[in-house]
């Protein structure tokens, strides 16, 4: 398709662009997601212009943020990510429900972020609202619901700057304290995170369907990136699995006794079993950090843990690499008296058995909960 000035895409829909008689450049949806009808659009309306007459377009009503995210909500619930995006637009519309879409400026916006670190969240979450609150003042430009200049003052709000290197994971004792203080709903799904990975959200909506305990893994068809992802089942998990009343009328294998329906969350839980274990500044996911940091201590290889966790790219597992070096450190001093058996005192040195089996590389999961 040749490229045409003045027309040009938002979304899957088409939009033109022309001065109007004063000179004013007026911004115009054809309202299609066909080329062609935005081309006969555009003709249109420069010929509108050059006969003298300016032309009528199709005014935009001053709608709310609150009516944008009704309609954002129902288009969202086709994503993965549809559970946690819901939290960040009810966040969004609780400051800015009755706001006026064309009242929106960077000011407004950047107060919004202030406020918001002043609270207590990471920069992190306030990206992700941000990110949310862009996404969706792109889709009110495709439905009509606002103007292109005002999704163009949204978008000059920059992202804060995230700290990635945030690496926060529990001890082997730290994890039986957790355990140990964990209320009966709470264990098994603690024990499941530790020996899993799996994020809260896999955890919580995983169905019995999804659990293979005769040839011994989880399968997740439904992830964050997208992959269908295997999880090796230990025996630890295997055990906790099989202690678990499960109930015929919910398809759930963590779920509310009271409803048969999966927990929304187990935040208060969690929090009170970490205040009882003595154990502070964690989250729920660093859960994963735990499962994740422990493999690589153990000597299990950054490939294998990133398929584990369900990583797309590599960088995102190689924020655990500076856990290995020790490891590759005894390693390499293995290797260094085997192949060069140095003598000492007339006779060949070997490394000794029981270092060579401390730091072998074992690639095999860290049972917690026994």
């Amino acid at each position: 398709m040749a490229k045409v000035r003045g027309i040009y895409k938002r979304g899957n829909i088409w939009w033109i662009r022309y001065a109007g008689l004063d000179g004013k450049i007026i911004y115009e949806s054809s309202g299609s997601t066909r080329f062609k009808d935005a081309e006969a659009l555009l003709i249109k309306r420069k010929a509108e212009i050059k006969a003298g007459k300016q032309p009528e377009v199709k005014r935009i009503a001053n709608h709310t943020f609150k009516e944008l995210a009704t309609e954002y909500k129902q288009w969202a619930k086709r994503q993965r990510s549809y559970r946690s995006k819901e939290g960040f637009i009810n966040q969004l519309v609780e400051c800015f429900g009755n706001l006026l879409l064309r009242r929106f400026t960077p000011l407004i916006i950047e107060k919004y972020q202030t406020e918001r670190i002043n609270k207590g969240n990471t920069p992190a979450t306030v990206n992700r609202l941000i990110a949310t609150l862009k996404h969706m003042f792109t889709k009110a430009v495709d439905w009509s619901m606002v103007e292109e200049e005002v999704l163009k003052r949204v978008r000059r709000v920059k992202l804060l700057e995230e700290n990635n290197r945030r690496l926060r994971y529990l001890s082997k004792e730290e994890c039986q304290a957790l355990i140990n203080a964990c209320e009966p709903h709470l264990k098994p799904i603690v024990i499941t995170a530790l020996n899993t990975g799996m994020r809260k959200s896999e955890i919580l909506n995983l169905k019995w369907d999804q659990v293979d305990l005769k040839h011994g893994f989880i399968l997740l068809d439904k992830t964050k990136n997208g992959e269908r992802r295997e999880i090796p089942i230990n025996e630890t998990l295997r055990q906790t699995l099989q202690g678990l009343v499960r109930r015929l009328d919910t398809p759930f294998v963590f779920y509310d006794p009271r409803t048969g329906k999966p927990y929304k969350d187990v935040k208060r839980s969690f929090h009170t079993a970490l205040r009882r274990a003595k154990i502070k500044d964690f989250r729920f996911h660093d859960l994963r950090h735990t499962f994740a940091s422990h493999l690589v201590m153990a000597g299990v290889d950054l490939t294998t843990v990133k398929e584990l966790l369900g990583h797309k790219d590599l960088k995102m597992t190689l924020r655990y690499a500076h856990l290995a070096p020790s490891h590759k450190v005894k390693a390499v001093d293995i290797l260094d008296n085997t192949l060069n058996q140095k003598k000492e005192g007339g006779i060949l040195a070997t490394p000794e058995t029981n270092y060579t089996k401390t730091i072998q590389f074992r690639e095999r999961l860290i049972n917690y909960g026994n």
